[in-house]
């Protein structure tokens, strides 16, 4: 036996998302005192390795409470595919029966347990089975049984083969947080219209496929992007804040039970080159998640060091590290308190044979036959809009990525870092391909702001880096093998309702007089971004407004907000919509819009910022496979639509690329 943890620190609430109640549960995928992880309903893709582990609860006190907190250590557990004889776990993977592992966890049944700090304690006994995969395409029963008749039962579905590449090479753009509604809002600002049609459209309407989404998560109808970025690349959902494992019960995050993700089954069956692009610092959830496995997305060192050297604490898929990583975050690379052990990652990725690049410059002359790293701030890049048509809001910044105290300069933005890593990865995968992921990071950030136009100009700044990506893949003469996807993670509740009138809004002294300045229906009359004003000329192109502030603006808003303030148009300074009173509430910000009309809130009082919404997304396909993208479907499907498009789906243990060290337990068929 293997004691773990003594008593998990009430709740492992911000991890860990447990049983049948709604507001906090035992465990988000174990409905009963007997846990099959991965649970109930889950697909894999022939050959795709993960882990299993099994739980059986003992909840001390509270309404659970059982078996006077003694749990069942003599638990069973078998797997048979539908109409074959059932199996031990150990003998069907061919597996050596793990050691037993005991711990303590607690968590509140609801709010009222919550606010009486009466936890409930609960103790588990458990087993875990690392690196197993299966073969045979068919429908699995894996039952648990423990508690002298109590059984817990799990369906699993292993797709068809796909054992042929389509596509030579794929190119995923994610919108974070990007709907339909912001991309109709962005075509507005962007786009001319005559007589109510378009003379000319974003990159993205040109795609000849198009498709929706659905982004719950595992346990929650409403996701974060750690989880919604695990499902889109391993075809399996998680919990709020997890990546690459389906969360557990344990103490430790980094124990949770894994499952490969794309980049380590392309890396590991055919070799091919991977890299992400991210306006976000790159240990957040979208770019990290590609590599990252931890049931806590706040592990931002940990996780830096798994995508340069793969999984530490187990046996695991290697990936050699990405071909290409580009973004923010030198937290997470400059030595001390942000990284892992301390360590300067720069130096570590340098040993491994990264060029390492700070600013825009050394970016565009780093060697495309080189592995590239390049880091250009600390924290988030700055948006689009800063970058271009308010500068002066980045010379007080103190995010240079070597560490010093001023601003970073000579920014690179997601075109370049895009078309750049384009031609490392062409240049690294060859014969064998790519993958490469690029991400409009701050079309989330900005709308949690309400930062609609902050939002939206990143939007337009991703669909720039779609319309430039697609011109290099013609001029590289790839552009017919490869599969670009556009989609997103999560929506927001963000719409647009009508225009505003920013000079009879600010002539009002009474608050809800600023409110008639908004135009609905016939008064909402045609947008004034595309005509040009005398005396601006911003230089940002074709595909982006010529005017930021017109007299009549867009008047938009979120379903879920915090207290604010609203006077709408382009700001000159970033929002902070609200901000912690002394009572220790949110209120809507006195420096924040200051001469615009109070909105109350829709979120609990200690929120600040607005909040992810419920909204299908819509996912955009050009190149081969393309047809397979149109329809509504699940966010794991998108993944195995690219997994089988680029031949990952194998029925026996396939290592061509050299990605594999360790050979996984298996059950061959």
């Amino acid at each position: 036996m293997m004691l773990k943890a003594s008593a998990v620190a009430l709740c492992l609430a911000a991890s860990l998302s447990g049983v049948s109640a709604q507001t906090f549960q035992r465990l988000g995928t174990c409905p009963d005192l007997g846990c099959v992880i991965p649970p109930d309903q889950q697909d894999f893709l022939p050959g795709q390795e993960f882990d299993i582990r099994f739980e059986v609860h003992a909840p001390k006190n509270g309404s659970e409470a059982f078996n006077d907190g003694v749990p069942d250590e003599a638990f069973t557990a078998t797997i048979a595919k539908d109409g074959e004889e059932a199996k031990s776990i150990a003998d069907f993977f061919k597996h050596s029966e793990p050691e037993l592992e005991t711990w303590t966890f607690s968590w509140f049944e609801d709010l009222f347990a919550e606010a009486a700090k009466t936890p409930s304690v609960v103790n588990v006994a458990s087993k875990a089975y690392r690196r197993v995969a299966l073969y045979e395409p068919g429908d699995y029963t894996v039952t648990l049984k423990y508690y002298d008749g109590k059984t817990t039962t799990a369906k699993w579905t292993v797709r068809p083969l796909a054992t042929q590449k389509r596509a030579k090479n794929v190119i995923f753009f994610i919108g974070d947080g990007m709907t339909t509604n912001m991309i109709t809002a962005a075509r507005l600002l962007a786009h001319q219209s005559v007589n109510g049609r378009y003379k000319s459209q974003l990159a993205m309407d040109d795609f000849p496929v198009i498709g929706h989404q659905m982004t719950h998560s595992i346990d929650t109808f409403i996701t974060d992007s750690a989880n919604s970025a695990s499902a889109l690349y391993s075809g399996h959902k998680s919990s709020v804040n997890a990546m690459g494992v389906y969360a557990d019960s344990s103490a430790d995050p980094q124990d949770d039970p894994k499952v490969e993700t794309i980049v380590e089954m392309l890396y590991r069956i055919w070799g091919s080159a991977w890299g992400a692009v991210s306006t976000s610092f790159i240990a957040d959830a979208t770019p990290i998640a590609l590599s990252g496995h931890s049931r806590l997305r706040s592990q931002y060192g940990v996780l830096i060091d798994q995508a340069l050297n793969g999984v530490s604490n187990y046996s695991w898929t290697k990936t050699d590290g990405p071909d290409a990583y580009f973004g923010g975050g030198a937290e997470q690379f400059l030595p001390g308190s942000g990284s892992f052990q301390g360590k300067d990652y720069y130096a570590e990725f340098a040993k491994k044979g990264y060029s390492v690049s700070l600013n825009k410059t050394a970016l565009l002359a780093a060697p495309n036959d080189q592995k590239a790293l390049g880091i250009f701030c600390r924290s988030n890049l700055p948006v689009w809009l800063d970058r271009n048509i308010f500068p002066e809001n980045l010379e007080t910044l103190k995010n240079d990525p070597a560490g010093g105290s001023g601003p970073a300069k000579d920014l690179p933005g997601l075109k370049e870092m895009t078309v750049k890593a384009v031609e490392v990865l062409h240049a690294r995968g060859g014969k064998k391909g790519f993958f490469l992921m690029s991400e409009g990071a701050s079309i989330d950030k900005q709308m949690h702001a309400l930062d609609y136009d902050r939002a939206l100009g990143d939007l337009l700044e991703m669909d720039d880096a779609i319309r430039a990506t697609i011109a290099k893949l013609k001029e590289l003469g790839i552009l017919d093998e490869t599969l670009i996807v556009v989609s997103a993670d999560h929506g927001h509740g963000f719409d647009v309702f009508g225009n505003s009138d920013t000079q009879y809004a600010a002539a009002q002294e009474d608050p809800r007089a600023k409110r008639d300045a908004i135009g609905v229906y016939a008064n909402s009359g045609l947008s004034q971004y595309t005509q040009p004003r005398e005396g601006v000329s911003y230089g940002t192109g074709a595909n982006f407004p010529l005017n930021w502030d017109p007299r009549y603006v867009i008047a938009a808003g979120l379903g879920a907000n915090p207290d604010h303030r609203e006077m709408f148009g382009v700001g000159a300074k970033p929002r902070s919509p609200a901000s912690i009173g002394a009572d220790g509430e949110a209120y809507a910000s006195a420096s924040d819009r200051p001469g615009g009309f109070l909105v109350n809130g829709t979120l609990p009082t200690d929120q600040t910022q607005g909040v992810h919404s419920l909204t299908d997304v819509p996912v955009y396909a050009m190149g081969p496979c393309q047809e397979t993208f149109g329809g509504t479907y699940n966010n794991i499907d998108v993944f195995y639509k690219m997994a089988a498009c680029l031949g990952l789906g194998h029925g026996k243990n396939v290592t061509h690329g050299g990605g594999s060290q360790c050979k996984s337990k298996r059950a061959q068929l």
